[in-house]
C-alpha cells in the first residue's frame, strides 16, 4: 500500500472513530496519528476489521480487573509495588535501558519460573494484575521516555527471553499466563514489539514452540529469531555490552540499583517518583516524560511561562503551563488530527517510520526462523 493510500486510510479511520463516539481527546490509549497507525497495521489497513479492534481495546481499557486501566495504573505502580522482589524471584521480566536504535529492552528469564513458590505471598489475580500494568507501562512511559532520549519516535520494544533452565515443567507452569499475556499484548496493545529473540533454546524447545506459536501474531513471529547458547555476538550487533546485562553476556550489573533485574535502569525513570507523585495529586495530566523534560527544555519553558503569568490566582498544570510554549507539550486537541490535517505521511514522518521500523524488526534475523540449539 503506498503511503498516499496508508494517508487516506489514516483519516478514513479516525473520522469513523470520531463518529462512533470511541474516541475523545485525552484518551489515555492515544489519540495520536501513531497510535492510529498500530491499530491499521496490526489489521492490515482494513478499515472496518481496525475499527472493532479499537472499539474492543477500549472497551477492555474501561473494564479491565473491574476498576479500567487508569485507576488500575493508579493503584499499582508497575515499577514499585509491595511484592515486586518476591514476583521477580518466581518470574523474572523487567525493562532495562535501550538498544542501539533506541529500542527499550524487555528481559524475560523463563528459567525462573516458579508459580508454586510465587503464590506462598500473593494470589494469581493480583500476579495478573501486575502484569497488565507492566503491559500498560510500555505506550504509557517507556516508549515517550525512549523516544525522548533517542531524539526520534520508537514505536517498539525489544524483547529478550531467556530459556536458561528452563524446561517442560515450566512450560507447563507458565502456558496459560503466557498465552493470556500474548493475547492481552497482541489485543490490546497492537504493534509494539520491534524485535524478540528467544536465546539458550534448549535441545527440544522446537516442540514447545510449535505449541506456542500459534498464540502468537503472525506479524510478530515473523519477528523472533530463535538460538542456542551462541546468541552473545548477534545480540552485541544491536545491544551495547554496557546496556546488556551481566548474566547474558554483557558488562551491566547495575551497581548500586540493585542489580539490572531490579534496577528499572532506563530514561522513563528520569525523576519518575516526583512525576508519579504529581500526576497522582493532579499536578500534572500524565505521568510520562514531556518533550524537552530529560534535557531541562521544558522545565525552562514551564518557568517563563509561570514568570510571564505571575499574579494568576488559578495554579496550573505543567502539561498547561506548557500548552502556550508548544502544542507538541500538551495533549494536542482532536482537532488537530481531523481528517486532511494530520502529518502528511512522507519520507520521515508518519507511517514510513512504521515501515522503516518493521523492516529493522527483520534485520536480526532476515531468513525465515530458525533454531539453532546448543
Amino acid at each position: 500500500m503506498s503511503l498516499k493510500d496508508k494517508q487516506s486510510v489514516l483519516n478514513e479511520f479516525r473520522k469513523e472513530l470520531e463518529q462512533e463516539g470511541i474516541i475523545h481527546e485525552g484518551d489515555t490509549i492515544g489519540t495520536d496519528d501513531e497510535t492510529l497507525l498500530r491499530f491499521l497495521r496490526a489489521r492490515s489497513f482494513h478499515l472496518k476489521q481496525s475499527t472493532l479492534m479499537w472499539k474492543n481495546c477500549q472497551q477492555w481499557r474501561s473494564t479491565v480487573e473491574g476498576v479500567g486501566i487508569d485507576e488500575l495504573y493508579r493503584q499499582i505502580d508497575p515499577f514499585d509495588y509491595p511484592e515486586r522482589d518476591h514476583v521477580f524471584d518466581c518470574w523474572p521480566l523487567y525493562f532495562h535501558k535501550t538498544d542501539k536504535e533506541g529500542h527499550p529492552l524487555n528481559f524475560h528469564h523463563f528459567g525462573g519460573i516458579n508459580l508454586d513458590k510465587l503464590q506462598k505471598k500473593m494470589t494469581l489475580e493480583r500476579f495478573w494484575q501486575t502484569v497488565v500494568v507492566n503491559c500498560e507501562a510500555l505506550p504509557r512511559e517507556v516508549l515517550p521516555a525512549a523516544s525522548e532520549a533517542a531524539g526520534k519516535r520508537v514505536l517498539g520494544t525489544f524483547v529478550v527471553a531467556d530459556l536458561s533452565g528452563f524446561g517442560i515443567s515450566q512450560f507447563w507452569q507458565m502456558k496459560d499466563f503466557a498465552r493470556s499475556s500474548f493475547q492481552v499484548s497482541q489485543d490490546y496493545f497492537p504493534e509494539t514489539v520491534a524485535r524478540l529473540a528467544i536465546v539458550n533454546a534448549p535441545r527440544g524447545f522446537s516442540a514447545i514452540w510449535n505449541v506456542m506459536k500459534p498464540w502468537i501474531a503472525k506479524e510478530t513471529a515473523a519477528k523472533v529469531t530463535i538460538m542456542g547458547s551462541d546468541y552473545k555476538s548477534k545480540l552485541l550487533e544491536f545491544i551495547d555490552e554496557d546496556a546488556l546485562p551481566k548474566r547474558l553476556g554483557g558488562k551491566c550489573i547495575c551497581d548500586g540499583l540493585g542489580g539490572c533485574m531490579k534496577s528499572n535502569a532506563g530514561p522513563w525513570m528520569h525523576k519518575r517518583k516526583e512525576r508519579r507523585e504529581a500526576w497522582l495529586k493532579g499536578g500534572r495530566n500524565t505521568i510520562h516524560i514531556l518533550p524537552g523534560e530529560l534535557t531541562g527544555d521544558l522545565i525552562t519553558k514551564v518557568a517563563a511561562v509561570e514568570s510571564a503569568s505571575r499574579g494568576s490566582s488559578s495554579p496550573r498544570r505543567m502539561s498547561d503551563a506548557s500548552s502556550s510554549e508548544s502544542s507538541s507539550i500538551a495533549t494536542p486537541p482532536l482537532s488537530a488530527h481531523s481528517p486532511g490535517k494530520s502529518p502528511a505521511l512522507t519520507p520521515g514522518k508518519g507511517a514510513d517510520v512504521y515501515d522503516d521500523d518493521q523492516i529493522q524488526a527483520g534485520d536480526l534475523h532476515k531468513e525465515r526462523t530458525t533454531i539453532a540449539a546448543a
